[in-house]
């Protein structure tokens, strides 16, 4: 059976529904500011027990690594990243999922060829490409500052 690309184009539109744009950005919104606000509710928790800001700050981004990877690990992040859409891809949160869901779906593969080799398997090129852009923004900004 040959499909046309007319009807292929038909069948691909009716399987992929469009989204609602405003409801998810503001979910995205919401959930996003949501984890920034458990962030900062730690951070004037540390600092009520008596860490200055900068040990406060380290610390809140030791915990808010650990709540993503606990809520990875258990399953509930996925879920929260449902309704959330981009809402669950705060930076710190989101990147200690992206660490630990590889890890613990490639397990059972064992610890080097599955968790070691997997574990980075989307977080990688984030921080590859993170570094590249940190070093070209920061060489940019280095000639900038000589010649002006």
């Amino acid at each position: 059976m040959k499909v046309t690309k007319q009807e292929y184009s038909k069948m691909a539109e009716k399987a992929s529904p469009n989204s609602p744009i405003l409801l998810d950005c503001v979910k995205a919104f919401l959930f996003g500011g949501g984890f920034c606000v458990i962030g900062q509710i730690f951070m004037n928790l540390y600092k009520t027990a008596g860490l200055d800001k900068e040990t406060a700050s380290a610390v809140v981004s030791i915990t808010m690594i650990f709540l993503g990877a606990a809520l990875t690990a258990v399953g509930w992040y996925e879920k929260i990243a449902k309704h959330a859409g981009a809402g669950s891809l705060v930076p710190i949160t989101g990147f200690a999922n992206s660490v630990v869901a590889p890890a613990i779906e490639f397990k059972a593969e064992g610890f080097v060829l599955g968790l070691g080799a997997k574990m980075f398997i989307i977080a990688g090129p984030v921080i590859v490409y993170g570094t590249l852009a940190s070093v070209i923004y920061g060489l940019i900004y280095f000639f900038f500052t000589r010649i002006i």
